[in-house]
């Protein structure tokens, strides 16, 4: 389970008013939630506090019960590695890596052996069907199989967290709502946790909960409504 209790952002110690306060979400494995609001509100800093590349200015993060904000930089920086996955909307494939190897990457940073590194690797893309693009350069491939890829790197070490900025938000309705469908049921079917930051009103909708960011904190939205 994710915890997030009572998280505060400021852009400054001497900052008059906060970027956002009072935030406070639990996660359960096989959930995903999707995280809205007004431009400017924080969404993506509230992602990067939680994945610990910003520091939060009050607050607490626990995970599986070990507070990460307790955490320091080289301690996060391990535990992010083993336990996050992330897809951003720029999709961050290295251009001077074949797509096998993009994927692998999550592996071979864990030292995980090259040869099971490989085998998992292959798993993934059959799962994400680009199984016959392992050998092709990132520069090959369109923006939806881009994504896929980003979501086969996400999810291949098997994270408890996958972390999704705008990962729809470069493609077309009909391939947004493949890759989405993909990166749901993934999450999902892994038992891990994941936190969608969208504008989108349909992306939004096929999260298990919808919240919304404000200022004062985060909000539930009945989708029913």
């Amino acid at each position: 389970m994710l915890e997030v209790e009572q998280l505060e952002k400021r852009f400054s110690a001497q900052a008059a008013h906060p970027l956002f306060a009072g935030v406070s979400f639990t996660l359960a494995a096989g959930e995903c939630v999707a995280v809205m609001g007004e431009s400017g509100v924080g969404k993506s800093t509230l992602l990067n506090c939680i994945a610990g590349l910003e520091a939060v200015d009050g607050g607490r993060i626990v995970l599986d019960g070990q507070e990460l904000t307790a955490l320091d930089d080289d301690a996060f920086a391990r535990l992010r590695r083993r336990r996050f996955g992330f897809v951003f909307q720029a999709f961050h494939i290295l251009p001077h890596l074949d797509v096998l190897q993009n994927v692998a990457l999550p592996l071979w940073l864990l030292d995980v052996e090259s040869g099971e590194a490989t085998r998992r690797a292959r798993a993934m893309l059959e799962r994400v069907g680009l199984a016959d693009r392992a050998g092709d350069w990132p520069r090959h491939l369109s923006g939806g199989e881009l994504q896929r890829v980003a979501i086969a790197r996400a999810l291949v070490h098997g994270p408890a967290l996958v972390l999704a900025d705008e990962p729809t938000g470069n493609l077309d309705p009909e391939r947004a709502d493949q890759v989405l469908g993909l990166l749901l049921e993934s999450i999902r079917s892994a038992g891990a946790m994941g936190i969608l930051v969208t504008h989108s009103q349909a992306a939004a909708a096929r999260a298990d909960r919808v919240l919304r960011l404000a200022a004062d904190g985060l909000r539930e939205f009945d989708k029913a409504a």
